[in-house]
């Protein structure tokens, strides 16, 4: 029988997430250089979870070590490599590339800098509430749910625990406080899971002020 959720995450979760990492990004690690999936998880993960990166470099190199055989194929109790692009010959020796980097990133301390996200995975890693906004109540969906974007956050607010939206209103002070190019921004809401566009006359980062305003305003004192 398949794994239950906790033995899943006992022996697979990190390793879960360094994988999660890859998604749309090529597995191009090498010995000398580690890919820019594996950056950003590191990058995050030091900032978030410094502890999880034994826990990766461990669970990593023992899936490596003992990649699951025909009985527990057969059973279903392994966590499946998803598809990185790579030849099935190649996937064990990449694992331990994988377990290489990270460990040396921790015996060394070799953290990569602060950076604007730079992956899909990092994104959601970095800003999780906003991504949850986003997708959750601006999907192409929206125009069909509420009567405009104003009503779409009015709604979030009432149906969400106040101190998720104040969660919510660090993540996009700290989005903006990125600087970045407009176009920059645009690309870090359609990331985030945004599928319409803001409401007019508002650039992507004005209307995330404009939010960010918004949800810190009491709906009764509007």
């Amino acid at each position: 029988m398949p794994l239950n959720p906790l033995e899943h995450d006992r022996r697979y979760g990190e390793l879960d997430q360094v994988l999660r990492a890859y998604a749309g990004q090529p597995a191009d690690d090498t010995p000398d250089k580690p890919s820019q999936a594996l950056v950003a998880y590191l990058r995050q993960t030091w900032h978030s979870r410094p502890w999880a990166l034994a826990v990766a470099e461990r669970q990593v190199r023992q899936y490596a070590d003992h990649p699951p055989g025909r009985l527990r194929l057969k059973l279903g109790e392994f966590y499946a490599i998803p598809d990185v692009g790579l030849p099935e010959h190649e996937i064990q020796q990449w694992l331990y590339c994988l377990a290489d980097h990270i460990k040396h990133s921790v015996e060394e301390g070799e953290v990569p800098p602060p950076a604007t996200p730079a992956t899909h995975w990092e994104w959601h890693a970095r800003f999780p509430e906003l991504g949850q906004f986003l997708g959750g109540w601006f999907s192409q969906d929206m125009p069909d749910e509420f009567d405009d974007h104003e009503a779409a956050v009015a709604d979030y607010q009432d149906t969400t625990d106040p101190h998720v939206v104040a969660r919510l209103v660090g993540e996009l002070r700290e989005l903006l406080a990125l600087d970045i190019d407009e176009s920059d921004y645009a690309l870090a809401i359609a990331e985030l899971g945004t599928e319409v566009d803001p409401p007019a006359p508002y650039s992507p980062s004005g209307w995330l002020a404009v939010v960010a305003d918004s949800l810190t305003t009491p709906r009764t004192a509007r």
